[in-house]
């Protein structure tokens, strides 16, 4: 299933548009726009307390008709405010990205909004294997901070999200990875592409050594079709060691259907990155 559930839209829908901070539950939450400016400027205002209406509301531009700048302004609002700004600032954000390997000379950079630890991973853990809706405004929140790939547009650019087994989407009646890709292409306005297969049974990656995580990777994915443009954006929701994307970033690449190897030699033919929300720890 790669769409909410309408009881799971519901469920999440009310607590998105809680005007409170998703993590204090005190303060207002901040705008993306004005979290931007904050962090810019190193200077965190107390708008967490200010008044409830949001200035984007009172001033208004001339050249659109009133209503029209209201729908604008609200949908603003209520799409950008899910943290204060204390909240925000609490969490360590884009740690440094690291490479992993896939394929001679060539190396897969991986990119994390934010460290493995609180609140991320009591968030993704819930949401992932609870099915907690509540928590989702609070990863929507961390897809927000990674920035669109420079370069990458919808005319060059798709997102391959991690797959999952028909196995496991039955046993968990939902695919986490697949909902959270849908709001990052939302995010960056990059379409989802779905050439990539899992067709392993294989166990889950949790508790395995980085060795371990390898092995039980071999021959996990498969392309069902070529993909349709050169820059692929690989989307994962944990990237402990990076294995799993490190497989499936090689499957893209080494496919015979895909490239040749002169291409790979090359490294000019497909440009892969890969992204996640939480990588590892800070200590």
């Amino acid at each position: 299933m790669r769409r909410l559930a309408p009881y799971q839209t519901g469920l999440w829908l009310a607590e998105y548009m809680d005007i409170r901070c998703q993590l204090c539950r005190v303060y207002r939450s901040t705008s993306q726009y004005q979290l931007s400016r904050n962090n810019s400027s190193s200077n965190i205002s107390s708008s967490s307390t200010a008044d409830p209406i949001p200035h984007s509301l009172k001033t208004l531009p001339n050249d659109h008709s009133f209503f029209a700048n209201v729908r604008q302004r609200l949908n603003e609002h209520l799409n950008s405010g899910l943290l204060c700004s204390h909240c925000h600032d609490s969490i360590a954000w884009l740690p440094k990205p690291f490479n992993v390997d896939i394929a001679a000379g060539i190396a897969l950079p991986i990119q994390t909004a934010t460290y493995y630890e609180y609140p991320l991973r009591q968030a993704i853990r819930a949401f992932k294997h609870h099915e907690d809706m509540t928590k989702l405004p609070l990863l929507l929140h961390a897809i927000r901070q990674l920035p669109r790939p420079h370069g990458c547009h919808p005319d060059n650019s798709v997102i391959v999200a991690m797959p999952t087994t028909e196995q496991r989407l039955v046993k968990r009646g939902f695919d986490p990875v697949s909902i959270l890709s849908a709001q990052l292409s939302k995010h960056w306005q990059i379409p989802l592409w779905h050439g990539v297969t899992r067709i392993d049974d294989t166990v889950s990656q949790q508790g395995l050594t980085r060795a371990e995580r390898l092995s039980n990777l071999d021959n996990a994915f498969v392309l069902i079709e070529k993909p349709p443009v050169k820059r692929l954006l690989l989307f994962d929701d944990v990237a402990t060691t990076g294995a799993s994307l490190q497989a499936l970033g090689r499957t893209l690449l080494t496919s015979a259907e895909t490239v040749t190897m002169s291409d790979i030699q090359a490294n000019h033919k497909y440009h892969l990155s890969a992204y996640a929300l939480a990588h590892g720890n800070q200590s």
